[in-house]
């Protein structure tokens, strides 16, 4: 049921790159020491129990972060259990460490970071904040992806992916569809990944960001042509949209009262099949998918709604039955 995909090569991300980033306003204490390692995932860790020596199940895939409670633990140390501890800390090998609140910690945890070749970084942010701004960095880096070939539009505020078959008309209908006010993500090549709780995220590859190809045309700059209102960076997919050329012998939706979905790196979409032939107005079809998806978030099904009807009619019609033909 889903158009083509393929998967994307895992990323590489180094400690330098996050000394880069401005928003997690971190800088290095150890000056170049371990800014070369690489980190393996988007998952944190609070070393207290490591730092009260038991390591039996230490995430050592992890960066460390050290807050105002493991510092002030830390500094309660006599010195050389203090280094103690931090030797036997840096010694399990994690990406680095990252103290947060400006702290300054202790000599021996630069000394023993020296040692064992590890970066240790200090931001200005809470321990909250840090945390969730590096989930923030890091989740949409290392999630599952992979490429679709279609066309995302925010519509209404849904990410609606088109899909279907080459030339069959997605950019035009994508086109179509910004012209009305809507807002395009990304056209021919869609980057999709998977954030927590399944929720999947598209977007465009660098290079050809808000372009489109239309054939017969060419290429256009939608940003140029429709301003920056006509485009986002990044948008959920919510609903996927297959457009297909029409067949006669096929049985299409009529309905919709079973809901149709696919799958998307492992996570369930609802999928809207819409079949091709003169005269269709896609635009405004895919407007009403929009606004459908919208009322079935808050609740509302048009399709059970008119099934619940006909049924009540059903049932007083049968009641009506009965009293006129009961003769006794």
């Amino acid at each position: 049921m889903m158009a083509s995909t393929s998967p994307l090569k895992s990323r590489v991300l180094l400690i330098k790159n996050l000394v880069e980033q401005v928003d997690l306003k971190l800088s290095p204490l150890t000056g170049e020491t371990g800014l070369s390692r690489k980190v393996a995932n988007a998952e944190t860790n609070r070393p207290g129990l490591a730092l009260a020596g038991f390591v039996e199940r230490f995430s050592s895939n992890r960066i460390q972060i050290l807050g105002e409670t493991e510092l002030t633990y830390l500094n309660s140390l006599p010195s050389d259990q203090r280094r103690a501890s931090l030797d036997r800390l840096f010694g399990l090998g994690f990406p680095c460490m990252v103290i947060t609140k400006g702290m300054d910690p202790p000599r021996e945890l630069s000394e023993s970071a020296e040692r064992f070749d590890t970066a240790v970084l200090v931001t200005s942010l809470t321990t909250d904040a840090f945390g969730q701004s590096l989930i923030e960095y890091l989740e949409p880096y290392f999630a599952p992806m992979t490429t679709v070939h279609g066309a995302l539009v925010d519509v209404y505020g849904v990410g609606l992916l088109f899909t279907g078959r080459s030339g069959i008309g997605k950019s035009e209908t994508a086109l179509d569809l910004v012209e009305r006010g809507h807002r395009l993500v990304a056209d021919d090549v869609v980057t999709a990944y998977r954030m927590r709780r399944g929720v999947i995220m598209g977007t465009s590859n660098t290079i050809t960001q808000h372009f489109m190809e239309i054939r017969g045309v060419g290429i256009i700059d939608v940003t140029s042509m429709f301003g920056i209102r006509s485009i986002r960076v990044r948008k959920r997919i919510e609903v996927v949209v297959n457009l297909e050329d029409w067949n006669s012998d096929e049985v299409y939706e009529r309905t919709a009262l079973d809901e149709k979905t696919t799958t998307l790196l492992d996570a369930e979409l609802p999928y809207v099949r819409i079949p091709i032939n003169p005269g269709k107005n896609l635009t405004v079809i895919s407007e009403v998918v929009a606004l459908r998806h919208l009322l079935k978030v808050v609740g509302i099904n048009p399709a059970s709604i008119l099934n619940q009807r006909v049924l009540e009619v059903m049932k007083e019609g049968e009641k009506v039955r009965y009293r006129r033909e009961d003769y006794e």
